[in-house]
Order: structure tokens, then sequence, then C-alpha cells
């Protein structure tokens, strides 16, 4: 056997190993963050400002502009709903499976089938259950963050819940709505503390709750922290903080 051949014969098969292994990690590699790090559609004012206050963006940033309108909404049974048990407590992993949920609640939750479990809404609860935190849907997509539909768990099952159910209906004439680039930039350039990191972007409705069983809601867009901080920037660019309620203004 020619040792030297074969050995050359190696090495090339190595190289080419390589280069195809190399060339798997860049794909997998852009594939998983690199949503994440387009910041091209901000401006670079904004982008260097980012970069100087080190904020960090680890949500992609959505680029759709639907067109939505207001929205109205009324408590059907008072405002506040009681908390009940239910008549068999399901087990708790069925929140990340929809579909089972559904059909396993659907006989005492009214309309569940129209909620989306939002992982990120956080609620003061007291220390004998934890609990998820679901949204009604507008037109089967957007949340309506002010509503909660509140499922209680202890030991691995769902055993109650509080509803308020709502009634829900278009308000004015649909417009597009703000970017989500816009909306970024907005919260980087006046808003966003040093060292802030944006972990989640959703398009939603929101807004500030009056003591009436009627309420109005805009579109809007939620920006939660790693901190648990969360800024809601409406249409025209007011933002909301609503651990205060506070409106600002351009």
């Amino acid at each position: 056997m020619d040792w030297s051949r074969a050995k050359n014969v190696l090495i090339f098969t190595f190289f080419l190993l390589n280069l195809v292994l190399a060339n798997q990690l860049w794909n997998d590699a852009r594939e998983t963050v690199g949503p994440n790090l387009d910041f091209t559609s901000l401006d670079v004012g904004t982008q260097q400002l980012m970069e100087q206050k080190s904020i960090q963006v680890l949500a992609p940033i959505p680029g759709d502009t639907p067109e939505l309108s207001k929205l109205s909404y009324t408590y059907l049974n008072g405002e506040a709903g009681k908390r009940t048990e239910l008549a068999m407590p399901v087990d708790s992993r069925l929140m990340f499976n929809r579909p089972e949920l559904i059909q396993e609640l659907e006989d005492e939750i009214q309309d569940i089938r129209d909620y989306e479990y939002d992982p990120l809404a956080e609620l003061e609860l007291d220390v004998q259950y934890g609990v998820f935190v679901l949204h009604p849907l507008v037109e089967n997509r957007y949340p309506l963050f002010n509503v909660n539909l509140e499922l209680y768990y202890s030991n691995q099952k769902i055993r109650a819940y509080r509803q308020t159910p709502v009634e829900m209906q278009s308000s004015g004439e649909a417009e597009k709505v703000l970017p989500a680039s816009k909306a970024l930039g907005r919260l980087i350039d006046n808003f966003l503390p040093a060292g802030a990191t944006v972990k989640d972007i959703k398009l939603g409705y929101y807004g500030s709750v009056f003591n009436s069983d009627n309420q109005v809601a805009a579109p809007v867009w939620r920006f939660t922290l790693e901190d648990g901080k969360v800024y809601y920037v409406q249409m025209n660019g007011d933002v909301i903080s609503p651990k205060t309620e506070q409106t600002e203004g351009l």
C-alpha cells in the first residue's frame, strides 16, 4: 500500500468534512440568532444609542403592520369574576397542549377556545396556588391584555379558575399599526434604562381601565423586559407603563 498517498487522501477527506461541518454550524447559528440580531429596521441613531446604553433585544422585531381598529368591550357579569373550583382537576401539563386543554375544560369554562395562554403575564397570588394567565383573542389572533382568564394550579393539577367574560366589538375605522421597529425606537430613545434587555415583543390590545362596565382598548405593541417590567406603545407613539398607569406622549 502507498501510505504516503493514503495519508494525503485522509487529510483531504478530513478537510472536506471540516468544511461541511463548519457550514452546517454557520447555518444553524444564523437560523437561531439571525432574527434577533437584525436591527437594520431601526434608525441609525437608535442603533448607536442602543449600543451606548448596552441595551439588548433578544426577541425578533416583527415586520407585520396589519390594519386594526380600536376595540370596545363590556363586562358581562360584573368586573371581577369569582374563583370557581373545577369539578374534576386536570393535568397542568395540558397548558402546553391547547387542543387537549380546550377539550378538557370547554364544558366548564365559557369560550375557553377563544383565549390564548400568556406565559409572560405575572400575578401576585397567595402561596397556595400558582396561576396560568390567558387573554381573550381579538380576531382570533390579538390578545386583549386587559382581561384575564386565570387557571389556578397546585401539585401538577389545574384545580380552579376565575373568569370575567366580556363582549367585544370593533370601534371606529381600521388603520395600519405603527411598525414595531418605530415603537421599539421610541422606547430605546426615551424610556429604556441602560442595560435593559427586551425579551418579548407582541402586538395586542390595551387601554386604561375605567370604573365602568364599558371599556375601550386600542392596538399596542407590548414590550416585556428581562426584569419583568412591561411597556405598551400605542399607535400614536404614546407609552404606557402599567405599573403606574402613566402615559407619556411625544
